[in-house]
């Protein structure tokens, strides 16, 4: 069996350099097209998944009620469709986050909107929700066989005056629940104007408590709320406690920041958008640690931000993290990250004689060594 850094040095000394050659969404949509060549071969699929798929049971966990086969997720952006679905739940990921899907289809804003800071291993983007609507999202979905667990993250649309956000939302959460293992809102976006607004306390509650009505009672689907980590610690407490009074689900943490001066190039960068990758690695970790001292297990988090390793994702996980995603980190390091991510905790786990990846979580006292090595 080729190693998986093996595999990792030949995408890298081969597709990689092509494939940052490209402009970042002529890439995205080169390797769509690919993807969809593969479907039509016999055994590719099967092949594919088992070059870039780790199994452990120490690996499971749950999380919301909800069976994961392992902690790593793709992370909203990247399959923005639905069309790549079938794809990810079968290249190695616990679970695939579908979206952001807003009520209405919308091409997002002009181009260029997405940059590449290689040096720094970061994205700015300003994509603004470029997504198909609700509306064929359901037919997209409604063609495929379900694989791994999915998860649809909802935004607003942009058109949308903030005082209609709640119908938005729930016509898409509503629509798109038949395909839905657990959904997410999305108040974070910084490309979304006035979108950030439902973070401030006040209109948090408005927005939540419309939602859950619009959704009614018999909506059983798990509901998570993602955040931005462009707030201060204390208005992330009282939000965090806001969502617990509310019963939701679980937080993910975070989105993109608006904090341009971690690139190397500052201020020499797009001033426009929202910045991804591994200088956001350090800040989102910490707003996990606040989230979990505040959230005390009472509400699984997911953590999000900066994980292109398996180190980087085992200190999310001891920060408190119940589950883990990336995206940018996959731009960069290509479809052998996540086997190598799992491939690291479960060994992890196996040395400390640990049975289960929810053993770690919130333990970084304990393994306070290994984060400083």
């Amino acid at each position: 069996m080729i190693s998986s850094s093996l595999r990792q040095g030949a995408y890298t000394a081969f597709l990689k350099p092509f494939l940052l050659s490209l402009d970042p969404e002529t890439a995205h949509e080169l390797a769509k097209t690919l993807l969809g060549v593969s479907r039509k071969i016999p055994g590719a699929l099967s092949v594919m998944e088992s070059m870039t798929s780790y199994r452990s049971d120490r690996l499971k966990t749950k999380v919301a009620g909800l069976e994961f086969d392992n902690p790593l997720g793709m992370g909203a952006g990247f399959d923005k469709t639905g069309e790549l679905y079938p794809f990810l739940s079968r290249m190695g990921f616990g679970h695939v986050e579908v979206g952001t899907i807003t009520g209405q289809a919308q091409p997002g804003n002009p181009k260029p909107r997405v940059f590449r800071y290689p040096e720094d291993q970061a994205l700015i983007n300003r994509m603004g929700f470029n997504n198909p609507g609700a509306d064929l999202a359901f037919k997209i979905l409604s063609k495929q066989t379900k694989g791994k667990i999915r998860g649809i993250n909802a935004g607003k649309t942009k058109i949308v005056p903030e005082d209609k956000a709640v119908e938005d939302y729930v016509y898409t959460l509503k629509r798109l629940s038949p395909y839905a293992d657990y959904t997410v809102i999305n108040i974070s976006s910084p490309n979304t104007p006035g979108l950030r607004n439902f973070q401030k306390q006040e209109n948090f509650v408005s927005l939540i408590e419309g939602i859950r009505s619009g959704l009614g009672k018999d909506f059983k689907i798990p509901i998570f709320i993602k955040f931005a980590p462009d707030m201060e610690q204390k208005d992330l407490e009282a939000l965090l406690e806001t969502s617990l009074s509310l019963k939701l689900d679980g937080v993910i943490l975070t989105n993109t920041t608006i904090d341009k001066s971690l690139l190397s190039k500052y201020p020499n960068v797009e001033k426009e958008g929202g910045l991804s990758g591994k200088p956001l690695r350090k800040k989102a970790t910490e707003f996990i640690r606040v989230a979990y001292n505040q959230l005390k297990g009472r509400i699984p988090i997911i953590g999000v931000g900066g994980i292109d390793s398996g180190q980087a994702a085992l200190e999310k996980i001891l920060a408190g993290a119940d589950l883990v995603q990336i995206y940018t980190g996959y731009i960069y390091q290509g479809p052998f990250l996540p086997l190598r991510i799992l491939e690291f905790l479960d060994q992890f786990l196996k040395k400390n004689r640990c049975d289960s990846i929810s053993q770690l979580v919130g333990k970084e006292k304990e393994f306070d060594w290994i984060l400083k090595n």
